[in-house]
């Protein structure tokens, strides 16, 4: 079994058996940030995590969630103060979701200047068809000085992610956007001190299954090829990165 894995962002508490999925992640000691869609889940993502080395919980208002959940904020602002992980929020102005885009943008600002007044934050942002108006709101609200930010799943054009490096962000990348020569080449161009791994599980497969944390190897190795790097040195390289993105200070 492949040690010293990171799985950036994954959705643990929609396993068949979440307790299950934590402990997987602690056995086969990947390091994984368990994101969740709405704040009401938070306190048993979190529960479950606080008992391992490996896991952290992430307190999140999913962009897709906002049309029937935007009261949740409240929420959501309540149980801040208990943890440094953010996510998944964002925004999604894709088709079935776009009825919703202003709502979630109001949402969305009020996320990053809560993150930003308290400093320190982590946060895991979705940016499906939205990546400059989500750019625009971190350029906004929350600076580098006041938290970081991991882009989730990239989807922006070259231009965007030079942007999106200029404004302190960091990528994590799973096997599928590797597997996309499109997505790849502008994922190639990302520097390799701003890049974690993820697995999106289990909204992803592998296999023809749910992929699962233990399966983000596949994306690192992917990493090491893209850049003609062993892959022992990128998984050094991400866990490296990983390092550096808790160490720095809001």
């Amino acid at each position: 079994m492949r040690s010293g894995l990171v799985d950036f962002h994954c959705h643990l508490d929609l396993y068949p058996d979440h307790a299950a999925a934590v402990e997987r992640c602690e056995r086969d000691g990947v390091f994984t940030l368990t994101v969740t869609t709405t704040p009401k889940a938070w306190p048993r993502n979190h529960e479950l995590a606080s008992a391992t080395r490996h896991v952290r919980a992430a307190l999140g208002l999913h962009p897709q969630l906002v049309a029937d959940r935007a009261h949740e904020i409240e929420l959501w602002e309540e149980f801040l103060p208990r943890t440094r992980y953010v996510g998944e929020v964002g925004l999604d102005a894709g088709p079935r979701f776009y009825k919703s885009f202003e709502t979630q943008k109001e949402i969305f600002a009020r996320v990053l200047s809560l993150c930003a007044a308290a400093g320190n934050k982590i946060v895991t942002m979705h940016s499906v068809r939205a990546t400059k108006a989500v750019l625009d709101m971190i350029e906004k609200y929350m600076p580098p000085s006041r938290g970081r930010v991991v882009l989730h799943w990239f989807t922006g054009t070259a231009a965007e992610a030079r942007r999106a490096v200029d404004l302190g962000c960091y990528f994590s990348v799973n096997a599928e956007m590797l597997a996309n020569e499109k997505r790849a080449a502008i994922t190639k161009t990302l520097p390799l001190d701003r890049v974690l791994t993820e697995t999106d599980g289990p909204f992803t497969k592998t296999d023809a299954r749910p992929t699962t944390p233990s399966d983000v190897w596949i994306a690192a190795e992917g990493l090491a090829r893209l850049h003609g790097i062993p892959p022992i040195d990128m998984s050094a390289t991400i866990l490296r990165n990983l390092k550096s993105l808790l160490e720095e200070q809001g």
